[in-house]
């Protein structure tokens, strides 16, 4: 079962970062955490490896419903999307909503997980626009 949904761009890394940044903020996510993988594995293990940065971003009308449906729905909160070189281009990848409802197996939390599909979706379709 597919877990993500993903769009490649021919865009360097730092631009796509940006895109990224106002798709998101264009569909009602802020940004509450930020991984820089590469950076961290680099000054942790002394392991190169691509840009890789790892965005958690927040609805917060959805991750309020979400919470009121389950509160052990922060275990999956919030909705992680990397971004990451992949040889000349970059791949936006963000976890698929609907992983909630399958995990989970709480029809309650279908509609929250659509609307957000549906916010990401256009997300990555506005960054693929481009």
């Amino acid at each position: 079962m597919p877990y993500d949904r993903t769009v490649r761009l021919d865009a360097d890394f730092d631009t796509a970062v940006t895109a990224v940044r106002n798709a998101l903020a264009d569909q009602g996510f802020g940004i509450l955490t930020e991984i820089d993988v590469r950076a961290t594995l680099e000054a942790k293990l002394g392991h190169g490896m691509e840009d890789y940065l790892i965005l958690g971003a927040c609805n917060p009308p959805l991750a309020h419903q979400a919470l009121e449906a389950d509160r052990s729905i922060g275990l999956l909160l919030p909705c992680n999307v990397v971004v990451r070189r992949d040889g000349d281009t970059t791949l936006v990848q963000a976890l698929d909503p609907g992983t909630m409802v399958t995990l989970t197996g709480l029809d309650t939390l279908k509609p929250v997980a659509d609307e957000a599909t549906a916010r990401l979706d256009a997300a990555l379709s506005a960054l693929a626009a481009t």
